[in-house]
């Protein structure tokens, strides 16, 4: 009886709930989710935390350092990846210990009991216009890593950046992509120093875009990962059914093309907007459905795509919740698997949030300590 409370006890204080176990990398698994937070009636943080627990999606990226947000992962299990939002990155970029002061206010500090993987250095910066800004996305980065490594943090909490596919001069068919030539020079260096630190290529990809952009010239089939002749690659003899395994095996051959054949494309945001305006007819609540499910099928597979079938894919999905507050189309405020008040907006296998659930994950975490100390009591006792 004491030998089987001992294990007992061996789990319950060495489980990765109370131990921050420390895991090379930002990313578990296949299947993320990106937690947006645009909005005046989304459910609060803590609820969040209860509904991803509920949905089991451990991987959550958020698009800044919100300090309530990282109080209430305390001590969850959950993997997640900060933002560093664009509008710092000159400041980081020309002011190393300002990026020092950043790293520590807003990574180290709640740092075991919130488990940090990663910080995305700025969001879709190249390819976007401003030069300025393209310009300090390198030092921004170096600065943030340079950060992490003088608190031994290097190894724990990995540096990203995420591009849109504007930074592509073309992508059809995949083999004909390469990055366009006033990206390269901003490009290339940050490349040479993200194949030194050991992080992917991260690309938002979203077949609903290219879509709804050619409706006439692409397969909606295809775009939804449902049955369809797809296209072929006469370069690399390579067919493709979905649209976004083209749109991977793209970035891969720009990476190619650029000298980075080896480096790791993840994919950051990718979703489906179940209401959109009068110009976005795909955006309907079916074909978000559709391509959810369908994605959520294809990244339990864990394969790789046509051109690096061995390189598991990973991808975060856009987004939990519909947010009210985003501007432009209406399907910017419609790419949530989630509704505000946590009911499901269509069914791809997960259920609503729990109204009646009755802790916070502050007060789960309380009465897990408590039932420890409940047993270590008893066994003293026995």
């Amino acid at each position: 009886m004491r030998s089987s409370g001992l294990l007992l006890l061996n789990f319950l204080f060495f489980s990765p709930i109370l131990t921050g176990l420390e895991a090379k990398g930002a990313f578990v698994g296949t299947y993320g989710i990106n937690y947006g937070r645009i909005a005046d009636n989304i459910p609060s943080p803590d609820k969040v935390v209860l509904l991803l627990k509920q949905a089991k999606i451990r991987n959550v990226r958020i698009y800044d350092a919100d300090h309530t947000v990282l109080q209430a992962f305390s001590g969850t299990g959950l993997d997640l990846v900060v933002g560093l939002p664009n509008g710092f990155l000159k400041e980081m970029s020309s002011n190393a210990d300002h990026a020092l002061t950043w790293v520590k206010d807003n990574v180290q500090s709640f740092l075991p009991n919130t488990r940090i993987r990663g910080i995305a250095v700025g969001n879709e910066v190249l390819g976007g216009g401003d030069s300025e800004l393209s310009g300090a996305l390198l030092g921004a980065a170096k600065n943030v890593y340079n950060a992490l490594k003088k608190m031994n943090l290097e190894e724990t909490v990995q540096i990203t950046t995420a591009h849109s596919q504007a930074v592509f001069a073309d992508s059809y068919p995949p083999s004909s992509c390469v990055f366009k030539e006033n990206v390269v020079q901003f490009m290339k260096p940050l490349l040479e120093f993200f194949d030194q630190i050991g992080s992917p290529f991260c690309l938002n990809a979203y077949p609903f875009l290219a879509y709804t952009y050619n409706p006439t010239q692409i397969d909606i089939n295809y775009a939804l990962f449902k049955p369809t002749e797809g296209i072929y690659d006469p370069k690399t003899n390579l067919r493709y059914d979905n649209m976004l395994d083209a749109q991977i095996d793209a970035a891969y051959m720009a990476l190619e093309d650029a000298g980075f054949k080896e480096m790791e494309v993840m994919i950051t945001e990718t979703g489906w907007a179940s209401k959109g305006d009068s110009d976005e007819p795909a955006a309907t609540p079916e074909n978000a459905r559709t391509y959810n499910y369908n994605l959520r099928k294809r990244l339990a597979k864990k394969k790789g795509t046509p051109l690096r079938p061995k390189m598991v894919l990973k991808a975060y999905i856009f987004a939990l919740f519909n947010e009210n507050s985003k501007p432009g189309k209406s399907s910017e405020t419609h790419f949530g698997l989630y509704k505000p008040d946590g009911t499901i907006s269509y069914d791809i296998g997960f259920n609503s949030l729990k109204s009646d659930a009755p802790f916070s994950s502050s007060k789960l975490a309380s009465c897990y300590v408590a039932l420890v100390i409940s047993i270590s009591v008893f066994l003293v006792m026995i």
